[in-house]
């Protein structure tokens, strides 16, 4: 949605879709940003890699609009609780199929919001989500 890519399209369509606002917590906002400052660090080294400043920056803006809009909405969560079921999630799933951490906390968040979609085209993630039983439609 903040960035051309090859799954824009269809994020675009399910986020024109949705009839309340897309939630997000606050480690998804980070690891966002942080994906996107990394990206123009990666070109400023090699140019085939990563994409330019002006980009990036106009992802973050676009992203901050939607938060200022409410098209996006920051929702509050108990740390102390995501991690706990982060660490069940850990527990029972990284052995077998390697999760990051990163992953983990996503999935961890929507549980304890009590989610029932999971947005992602991360397939491994996607994995751990329907494992857990939320419905995953892109």
């Amino acid at each position: 949605m903040y960035r051309f890519q090859v799954n824009s399209q269809r994020a675009a369509t399910h986020f024109a879709a949705m009839t309340e606002p897309l939630h997000v917590s606050s480690p998804l906002l980070f690891e966002f940003r942080q994906s996107t400052r990394w990206q123009v660090f990666l070109h400023s080294k090699d140019p085939t890699k990563g994409f330019e400043r002006t980009t990036a920056q106009a992802a973050l803006a676009k992203l901050q609009a939607n938060i200022t809009s409410g098209d996006v909405l920051v929702v509050p969560v108990d740390w102390a609780d995501v991690a706990s079921i982060g660490e069940r999630l850990s527990a029972q799933h990284t052995w077998t199929r390697g999760y990051r951490g990163f992953d983990i906390i996503h999935v961890a968040t929507a549980l304890h919001l009590g989610a029932t979609e999971f947005l992602t085209f991360d397939g491994n993630q996607k994995k751990l989500a329907e494992a857990e039983g939320l419905h995953v439609p892109l």
